[in-house]
This record gives structure tokens, C-alpha cells and sequence, in this order.
């Protein structure tokens, strides 16, 4: 009964553990697609601002 009632209490401990983790990266992962969002919004505004004109680095070298 001990031995049964010693890993009822690891199990515990490991989904409490893992219950943390979970609601941490969910945290992370609602941080970073918010940022991409704004990334996202930020380069379509720089697209918009230069009329549509083609961006230095997709341009080939004139020595080309």
C-alpha cells in the first residue's frame, strides 16, 4: 500500500509539473504570435510606404 501510495504521489508531482510547463509555453507561443504579428503588420506597412517598388535585394547586381 505504501509503495502504491509513494508513486500515486509521483505521478501527482509529475503532472503538476508538467501542467506548468504547459501553461508556460502556452504563454511563450501567445508572446511570439503576437510579435510575428507585428512583424507581419510592420512589413506591410514598409511595403506599402515604398509604393510597391521592388526592395534592393530582390534586385540583381547592375553588373549582371
Amino acid at each position: 500500500m505504501d509503495a502504491l501510495e509513494e508513486q500515486i504521489a509521483h505521478l501527482t508531482r509529475t503532472v503538476d509539473d508538467l501542467s506548468d510547463v504547459v501553461t508556460r509555453q502556452e504563454r511563450e507561443i501567445a508572446l511570439l504570435t503576437h510579435r510575428v504579428q507585428l512583424l507581419l503588420e510592420r512589413e506591410a506597412t514598409r511595403e506599402q510606404d515604398q509604393g510597391g517598388s521592388i526592395a534592393l535585394g530582390d534586385q540583381p547586381p547592375p553588373h549582371w
